[in-house]
């Protein structure tokens, strides 16, 4: 069985034309409904913020709008900067979505890798570790329904989520302390990547903590567009996949290094890199079968509507459907 994922991230080379804006956002509402009905696993969202491109800044708003219009795909937010939300608020909006959707939402909590949008959201970049190990402290007594003390005071949050004893939570990072920090809540891990070290430290800490450890550590994630002819469609719309690879990839701190950060500086280095990739529906029947898995992109960087779809009813055909 393949697993199929659809990743949106509404990002855009001049994203002010607020009508063009919101027939992108309907119709990737639109294109998940149709995958949905025809066997589409899941739904990806990132989040970002103050970024030039509008890279998307509302994920569970998102995941929210997806749940609502589909029955059956899961949808994954990876990640959700948790450092730069009130972790009340994000208990109470994710226990929501948990009910709505009967347990449909799975999150990775992040620290994210850009001071920029500490900054802008007026957090002190310089506690992000420790914000975050408080806020994930207070999502764990606010999902249990029971009164406890926060800022001074004694509150409870409801509704309880749907999932128990909490939603489908992860934790993200390719550190030590992201390690120690899926241990100690007994949460399973996700990392960009597998830096040596890292998951044999995660699962001696679960063994210790008597937790069951589960790491997600992808080496590769390539991003798939479905189209007839893949030379006319990098000679066409790379530049749409080049957008993306390069916005991401201005945002890396030194070393930092993941699946999707590509080094390429033209669509022909892009091509040549693998991480994006232009195939035919039998190369996508194909790869999907190798692989398990695949990853389709199809509004990816300003990519022009009509040529989303296209993609999109061809990876139904050629690979949802067979």
């Amino acid at each position: 069985m393949t697993y199929s994922v659809f990743r949106l991230n509404h990002v855009h080379p001049d994203p002010h034309d607020g009508h063009e804006q919101s027939d992108r956002y309907r119709a990737a509402l639109d294109m998940v409904e149709f995958l949905d009905k025809r066997g589409l696993n899941a739904v990806q969202f990132d989040e970002h913020h103050v970024s030039s491109v509008a890279w998307s800044p509302t994920p569970m708003l998102n995941a929210g709008m997806v749940l609502a219009r589909t029955e059956n795909v899961l949808c994954m937010i990876g990640a959700l900067l948790l450092p730069l939300h009130d972790p009340i608020r994000v208990a109470e909006d994710l226990a929501v979505l948990d009910l709505v959707s009967r347990g449909r939402i799975v999150v990775t909590m992040g620290l994210g890798y850009r001071p920029l949008e500490y900054t802008a959201m007026d957090k002190e970049w310089s506690r992000r570790g420790r914000i975050m190990d408080e806020s994930l402290d207070v999502l764990m007594k606010a999902w249990s329904g029971e009164p406890f003390e926060h800022h001074g005071e004694t509150v409870q949050v409801l509704p309880k989520p749907f999932t128990s004893p909490h939603p489908q939570i992860m934790i993200g990072g390719s550190a030590k302390a992201s390690a120690q920090r899926a241990a100690r809540l007994g949460l399973p891990l996700y990392m960009n990547g597998n830096p040596p070290g890292i998951k044999e430290l995660y699962e001696e800490l679960c063994a210790e903590n008597g937790s069951v450890p589960f790491c997600i550590a992808p080496e590769e994630a390539p991003q798939v567009h479905v189209v007839e002819d893949p030379d006319r469609a990098w000679a066409e719309l790379g530049e749409h996949f080049l957008l993306e690879a390069r916005t991401y990839a201005d945002w890396q701190p030194e070393g930092q290094n993941s699946p999707v950060h590509s080094h390429a500086a033209t669509v022909e280095d892009l091509r040549a890199e693998g991480i994006y990739r232009f195939l035919t529906p039998d190369q996508a029947r194909e790869f999907a079968t190798q692989k398990g898995s695949v990853t389709i992109h199809p509004l990816v960087g300003g990519m022009p509507v009509d040529e989303a779809w296209r993609s999109v009813e061809l990876f139904a055909d050629a690979v949802l459907t067979a």
